[in-house]
């Protein structure tokens, strides 16, 4: 019986799917909305300001209203801890996080 290498099944799955979602992250935004580029952390790490593709600078409120109207491209709100919260759309690609992107 031939041993399997759930490892190498498991990385090449991973890059697969990387690739997919990079190419689905170009082409999923149809409509041209404006997407964040850049964030504002304060001092404890917290995100509190976002950079569009256009050059805006949104508050955290303006921008938590604008991506619940749909009008930001590949993020999320949802509701935790009490509030709502925004979020990079889970598309398996690490380098797009809010988190991850560069400061203003």
């Amino acid at each position: 019986m031939e041993e399997k290498n759930f490892e190498k099944i498991y990385e090449e799955y991973k890059q697969q799917s990387e690739q997919q979602a990079q190419l689905e992250a170009t082409q999923s935004n149809p409509g041209g909305k404006e997407e964040i580029v850049a964030v504002r952390k304060n001092d404890d790490g917290d995100i509190i300001a976002f950079k569009t593709s256009s050059g805006r600078e949104l508050d955290y409120i303006t921008a938590l209203t604008e991506a619940k109207s749909g009008q930001i491209a590949h993020i999320d709100v949802f509701h935790k801890y009490g509030r709502d919260i925004i979020r990079s759309e889970p598309d398996g690609i690490k380098e797009n996080n809010l988190d991850q992107l560069p400061e203003f």
